[in-house]
């Protein structure tokens, strides 16, 4: 149960303190035990206290993946100031959105980015840098020491952070995440997933996405674990890394690189009792070839950035491709108008706040009674399990019916020729929209347009049908690996007007 009285970081540091001469956190040659791991937050919370940072202040983070700045997300919830993550791809343009909407007391980049960042003037307090070595002018403040940090305060009901959704269509919005959010969630996630303090977590993942920072870190260093921190994804280190790891999350990109490298075996991954999938759906060929060459079932969870974890496959039972299982402890899940397919609503202490300065957006997505419209389609079977069908915007209106691209998605992907597929509603002088499907192809395969459709026809009504089949090398994604739908109905729209 969730103690309504404590911070995450008061229960993340009563963790820390239980076991404290057990590893916890390792990287770049770096070893951290729970009392060493205390003591460096410490140090970097009084940096951010000497820099003027207070409780409820903004601290806009957009740098590469280090110990170091794990510390400062530590820090910056020790004295109660709200953490901001960038993605590190975002060009200075976009950062100006952010930092003009956040308004934080300081921003941190990378030193190469600082003269370009500098010009965005009054949206920052101060700018400071962090690299991937850790250091820059921050670590500096750190390392010359003085100070202390005040006393922690912030309650549960206090913000965390502010995690700017992806924005697939119009700017992105700022989900506020309490700290009461962070905790539910993560001791949802230790009970769902049954992590011990003798796991370990092979952490591969951005650091500035929910997966990589709050399902990721946050639940390892809560239950006790120790956490593997490396820079990034490639298949040599993952394969490397298994030998030393118990769980390992990904991203569907993360596992069919891992299927296309030959020691990926059972051998090579037989100390890992937990793979988990996230952050964009995985196709049945992949879970069905992971588990062919490995032994392991992967494990898919779904969630979303205003609701950390809603659903996941169970450790016990089974696991099916395509479908993403139970809502975790504490979170509670329905279909719009208790319809058998619609939009899934979700209410649970891990579901966010609101969306940072936009009291009527926060609004329009919440129902009378308290629960959150995902804009996900999704179905719900007599047993609870949720399968997504997918976004509500990208839902295609054929002639005044409805199509879920998924279940077509889910049938081209069955296609031995077929890597991956995308449909989307392209305009259409007669039917509003007409349903189109963008295809990638394994490796020496060939398919035509019409064999697709012929294959099928025999499978779909006629108004699920697609009217056209495009074929590329790469379908595009966002830094997570999500196919960005919007490029392309952006690419294709001419073809049915022209």
């Amino acid at each position: 149960m969730i103690d309504d009285n404590r911070s995450f970081y008061q229960a993340l540091a009563e963790s820390l303190s239980q076991d404290p001469g057990a590893i916890r956190l390792t990287g770049a040659g770096q070893l951290f035990d729970g009392a060493a791991l205390l003591a460096a937050i410490e140090r970097w919370a009084s940096a951010l206290t000497s820099l003027g940072v207070g409780a409820g202040d903004r601290v806009a983070v957009q740098a590469d993946k280090s110990i170091e700045l794990v510390l400062l997300y530590l820090a910056t919830l020790r004295i109660g100031a709200v953490y901001v993550p960038l993605n590190t791809a975002y060009r200075v343009a976009e950062i100006g959105y952010f930092l003009g909407d956040a308004e934080p007391a300081i921003f941190v980049c990378d030193p190469s980015a600082a003269d370009a960042c500098i010009g965005l003037g009054g949206s920052i307090g101060s700018l400071w840098t962090l690299d991937q070595g850790g250091g820059g002018t921050l670590a500096d403040i750190v390392a010359a020491g003085g100070g202390q940090a005040p006393p922690a305060s912030a309650g549960p009901a206090d913000l965390a952070a502010i995690v700017y959704t992806s924005g697939t269509t119009g700017r992105s919005k700022g989900a506020m995440i309490t700290h009461r959010n962070l905790l539910a969630n993560a001791q949802a996630l230790i009970a769902a997933w049954r992590i011990e303090p003798d796991d370990t977590l092979l952490h591969m993942l951005p650091l500035y996405h929910i997966h990589g920072l709050f399902v990721a870190l946050n639940t390892m260093l809560l239950a006790g674990g120790r956490t593997d921190l490396v820079a990034g994804f490639d298949s040599d280190a993952a394969i490397t890394g298994f030998a030393r790891a118990t769980i390992f999350m990904g991203v569907p990109t993360y596992y069919t690189r891992l299927l296309s490298d030959a020691r990926l075996t059972l051998q090579a991954t037989e100390g890992i009792r937990l793979f988990v999938c996230g952050s964009a759906p995985l196709t049945p060929a992949t879970f069905d070839a992971f588990a062919a060459r490995t032994g392991h079932v992967i494990l898919e969870r779904y969630g979303m950035s205003e609701c950390g974890i809603i659903c996941s496959n169970p450790i016990d039972g089974p696991r099916v491709a395509g479908a993403v299982g139970l809502p975790l402890p504490g979170v509670e899940v329905r279909i719009a108008d208790q319809e058998a397919v619609g939009v899934l609503e979700v209410r649970g202490s891990s579901v966010f706040q609101g969306y940072w300065r936009q009291p009527e957006k926060t609004q329009a997505e919440f129902s009378e009674d308290g629960f959150f419209i995902t804009g996900d389609i999704a179905t719900i079977d007599d047993g609870g399990v949720v399968r997504i069908v997918g976004r509500e915007k990208d839902m295609v209106i054929s002639g005044g019916l409805n199509v879920y691209p998924k279940e077509i998605e889910t049938l081209i992907d069955l296609f031995e020729e077929v890597d991956e597929s995308a449909v989307i509603g392209l305009a259409h002088p007669d039917f509003g929209e007409a349903v189109a499907a963008v295809v990638t192809l394994r490796p020496g395969a060939t398919l035509d347009q019409a064999a697709a459709i012929a294959r099928l026809r025999t499978e779909l009504a006629g108004f699920k049908l697609p009217k056209a089949i495009f074929f590329v090398d790469v379908l595009p994604r966002n830094a997570m690996g999500k196919v960005q739908k919007a490029a392309l109905r952006e690419r294709f729209s001419p073809h049915f007007e022209a």
